[in-house]
């Protein structure tokens, strides 16, 4: 895992990390889904797999040792498209890019989440066409 201080900034792009996703990371509730999906991606960028799957919601999370083996893209940077939350329901469109194997990549995914017991959940998500 990478360590991060309170002043350097954040993988999401969203300020200066403990601030930004470090408090979500910490313990904290995210308030709102696109906030989650932030610390989500910047959970990927440090390595934060034990993060991640506390975050996923247990319906649709696979084990950990997956998570884990996800290890090897070196992210880029995140790009929050669209968030709309109902009631206890949200989607979040983004694009994150990142490189592996020494090619870059954009990962386009409109995610689905979930709250329960006043805490956000990522459900899935679905890869809209790339449009020309």
């Amino acid at each position: 895992m990478k360590q991060r201080g309170a002043s350097t900034a954040c993988p999401c792009g969203g300020g200066q990390y403990d601030s930004c996703c470090g408090r979500w990371h910490r313990g904290a509730p995210a308030p709102t889904a696109a906030e989650l999906m932030r610390s989500r991606y910047s959970a990927y960028a440090m390595g934060l797999h034990d993060y991640l799957a506390a975050t996923w919601h247990p319906r649709t999370r696979p084990p950990l040792s997956e998570l884990q083996e996800d290890g090897a893209a070196r992210w880029l940077g995140l790009e929050l498209r669209a968030a709309e939350e109902r009631g206890d329901e949200a989607t979040v469109e983004f694009v994150a890019r990142y490189k592996t194997g020494g090619r870059a990549h954009r990962l386009h995914e409109v995610s689905r989440f979930l709250r329960e017991q006043g805490r956000w959940f990522y459900l899935d998500g679905t890869f809209p066409e790339r449009q020309a």
